[in-house]
């Protein structure tokens, strides 16, 4: 779901990369010391989940699981993606360092859609297991449609629409795959480190 450089308009990597700014520098202000491990941890799951690529066009495939990151870590999701983003691009080439900030957008705006699910209420078993398979599947969707958006709002002179489309369905199986590897690794920390998954503020 990385953008890479060169594609886009120099307006829309600045209000990405101003948008993102702002998010992650109020993430980074009100994180407290007790909290970085755990942001660290999910910095290196994302890092770790995005680093095999399928490229489609000016964009790729690959696992994200922003919709745990974002479960776990709320606000500052923005801060452990921010992290994986910058290393990924240095090290390896993937997405960039103008586009860093449009990346940020879509793939960590999603996740709070990731945090607001985790904290809805339930009082059966089946509706916990089922809420947890969309904290997977619907932040994908979600920078899907981002992804497809900025793609669109790009300009047509270069196809971006017809990569707009072919961008979102190619991410249809991986909304899928996504919801049922979150369900697992939510059951799983929940078994071995509850206090990882314990609900908290998004601020």
């Amino acid at each position: 779901m990385h953008i890479s450089e060169g594609v886009l308009r120099p307006e829309i990597l600045v209000a990405g990369a101003v948008i993102s700014a702002a998010v992650t520098i109020y993430a980074l202000k009100i994180l407290k010391n007790e909290e970085i491990p755990k942001v660290s941890a999910f910095s290196a799951l994302f890092f770790l989940a995005s680093f095999v690529h399928i490229p489609i066009g000016v964009t790729s495939v690959h696992l994200i699981l922003n919709g745990i990151v974002g479960a776990v870590l709320g606000i500052r999701a923005f801060i452990a993606i921010f992290v994986a983003l910058l290393l990924q691009g240095l090290l390896f080439g993937y997405g960039g360092i103008t586009t860093l900030g449009i990346n940020l957008f879509t793939l960590a705006t999603p996740a709070l859609v990731g945090y607001w699910l985790f904290n809805i209420s339930y009082k059966k078993v089946w509706q916990k297991q089922i809420i947890w398979f969309f904290v997977g599947f619907l932040p994908i969707t979600f920078g899907a449609l981002l992804l497809s958006l900025v793609l669109s709002l790009n300009g047509d002179e270069k196809g971006f629409l017809i990569a707009a489309k072919i961008a979102f369905l190619a991410h249809i199986p991986i909304m899928i795959v996504e919801g049922i590897i979150t369900l697992l690794a939510l059951n799983f920390i929940e078994k071995v480190k509850p206090s990882f998954i314990r609900k908290q503020d998004v601020a």
